[in-house]
């Protein structure tokens, strides 16, 4: 069966962005090591998913990165992995390489999960990301912790209305301060 991952990065008492959506506070200059470990987790993945939210910055910023004249690392990747957005309020996919799932979240995961293939992986956007993490689809966790705390802002455990344990895999730090935490779901 196909694994789910996630990576996303957040600060250390656990919001993904600010209360307004802002993203300042996030660490950028990855360390070389940190960039391994991102290639690492991304190469047996051939399936992208996100959110709608996510998905309107995330396409269009790496496909410009991967047509632009200057090379950014990892946009290869992220141009040329197929993308599946899952949103009720899209009808049609304007992104090259990308298909739109409107259906049941729970039945639509597991069901490619069940399909042949590779691991997939799941960027952040809170509202989608919770709504994962609350129905236990995701089966291993890549939290990066970047060295910042924001008070408040945009969770991603707050749909999680139980208990839930998680399995510690590992936990490492990077030269730039982002320490990883990665769990697998029990």
């Amino acid at each position: 069966m196909r694994k789910l991952k996630l990576q996303v990065q957040i600060s250390m008492d656990g919001f993904i962005a600010g209360t307004a959506g802002e993203m300042d506070w996030l660490l950028f200059n990855w360390s070389d090591d940190l960039k391994a470990y991102v290639a690492a987790i991304t190469e047996p993945v051939d399936t992208i998913l996100l959110g709608r939210a996510l998905a309107e910055g995330f396409i269009p910023y790496w496909t410009a990165a991967y047509l632009g004249e200057q090379f950014v690392e990892g946009a290869k990747k992220f141009v040329e992995t197929p993308k599946i957005v899952f949103s009720k309020s899209l009808y049609e996919a304007s992104w090259e390489n990308t298909t739109l799932n409107s259906g049941e979240l729970a039945t639509e995961i597991n069901a490619l999960k069940q399909l042949e293939g590779a691991d997939m992986i799941v960027y952040g956007g809170g509202k989608f990301v919770s709504s994962l993490l609350k129905d236990q689809l995701i089966d291993e966790l890549h939290l990066f912790i970047n060295p910042t705390i924001l008070g408040r802002g945009m969770p991603i455990f707050s749909e999680i209305t139980g208990k839930q344990t998680y399995k510690l895999l590992a936990s490492q730090s990077f030269d730039c301060g982002i320490v990883v935490l990665t769990y697998q779901s029990t």
